[in-house]
């Protein structure tokens, strides 16, 4: 086959219900997209904002802390300070500098997270709801996991965008 397959085309995920597949596939289908835009990425051009977009380390901090939030939430639990850290820290480098490697990794990871919690995740729970945040908006287990992959797939196709966008001005 001359075109590689999506995600979602190459069959079941062992170990994720039928019902959680989407979320996975989506997480993956985002993961490989996203090691192909960030090759070779300039390190330089990370927290570039150009037109006043958010910058590729913004889409890739975010990225990370969107799935880790969602999932907390998805768990019943609350935010620690570290990840009220990490909020706050969004779009913005770290006092050592972030390399490209260490913020893709960091996704990477969490998505290797949110498919371990996926296969933990029992059917019989997605309708449970979940209390988002200190004001405890309504949601359910089924809502978060699902919205935790269209908002990922969605900040992908920004973090691509603005890829291109900052890598055109450069070159």
């Amino acid at each position: 086959m001359a075109q590689k397959l999506e995600v979602w085309q190459r069959g079941p995920l062992p170990g994720i219900s039928p019902l959680m597949q989407p979320v996975g596939h989506a997480l993956l289908q985002a993961r490989e997209e996203l090691q192909v835009y960030m090759q070779d990425f300039p390190a330089e051009l990370l927290w570039l904002r150009p037109l006043g977009m958010a910058s590729v380390g913004f889409h890739l901090q975010h990225l990370s802390g969107v799935l880790d939030r969602v999932f907390t939430y998805a768990r019943a639990e609350g935010l620690t300070p570290w990840q009220f850290e990490q909020l706050e820290e969004e779009g913005k480098d770290s006092a050592a500098g972030y390399s490209v490697d260490d913020l893709v990794e960091r996704f990477n990871k969490q998505v290797d997270l949110a498919l371990q919690q996926l296969e933990r995740t029992d059917d019989a729970t997605l309708p449970d709801f979940r209390g988002i945040g200190r004001a405890g908006l309504p949601s359910t287990v089924g809502g978060l996991l699902f919205h935790a992959a269209e908002h990922t797939m969605r900040h992908l196709g920004q973090l691509m965008v603005t890829v291109t966008v900052v890598r055109a001005k450069v070159l």
